[in-house]
């Protein structure tokens, strides 16, 4: 009975979600050419369109643990499955975003992606490629915006704590931001793979503010262990 009821309530969500979703991003690429300020409200819109549909049809709530940081900083967050991605455009002031280049191929969304603040990074693409995304993240941070940034390099099941991409340490010395690591549980009730959703609650823990200027080794070994404390075997069998 559970089962179908978690299907029925998927299907409900993924019509409503994405079915609301083609107008907004109709609109958001009339928007587009004519003001980037209204272009990320609409995003941010989004998020609390996806957040409220979570809620209302999955029965998924949200709790933060610990302070949000004020000013201009660099989120090392945890990837368990979409529902993170779109979250961070409701929880952040206007983040600009370093995205694999899959999804730079996404007819439409990707042209309103990169005009919002989408970093997209071809980790096939060598020296390059590397290059290109220094350039971009030089530009959102002279601009006074925060970066995201999934340290792992990709969406992971949960209790999988892969190691962090090289590039994670080398955006964070150009930069020159603070890092706030950020622990999250969102694979257990919204899966990376796989329709259907259940209900609960997702954490998000922020994670103590890291200072920039540290050497490669110790902050990539601070940030691995904090975006993973949520992964411990003992909380994660209560997820099942």
């Amino acid at each position: 009975m559970r089962t179908l009821l978690a299907v029925f309530r998927s299907i409900l969500f993924t019509i409503a979600f994405y079915g609301g979703s083609v107008p907004i991003v109709i609109v958001a690429f009339i928007v587009l050419p004519f003001s980037r300020h209204r272009l990320q409200g609409m995003a941010r819109g989004w998020g609390m369109y996806h957040f409220w549909c979570a809620w209302l049809f999955l029965g998924i709530r949200v709790r933060i643990e610990g302070p949000k940081p004020q000013g201009q900083v660099l989120y090392a967050i945890k990837h368990e499955s979409f529902f993170e991605t779109i979250e961070l455009l409701r929880i952040f002031n206007r983040p600009a975003v370093v995205a694999k280049i899959e999804l730079s191929r996404i007819p439409l969304w990707s042209q309103i992606a990169r005009a919002y603040g989408m970093i997209f990074i071809d980790r096939a693409g060598g020296a390059a490629a590397l290059r290109a995304m220094m350039t971009e993240v030089r530009r959102f941070v002279a601009d006074g915006r925060s970066i995201v940034i999934y340290p792992e390099g990709t969406s992971t099941p949960p209790g999988e704590q892969p190691p962090l991409q090289a590039g994670f340490a080398g955006l964070y010395k150009l930069a020159k931001l603070p890092v706030v690591p950020i622990a999250l549980d969102s694979g257990h009730l919204y899966p990376r793979r796989g329709f259907i959703k259940r209900p609960g609650v997702v954490t998000y823990r922020f994670g103590e503010v890291i200072p920039a200027g540290l050497p490669r080794e110790e902050i990539e070994a601070r940030v691995h262990a904090a975006i993973n404390v949520l992964n411990d075997p003992a909380r994660l069998e209560n997820h099942t």
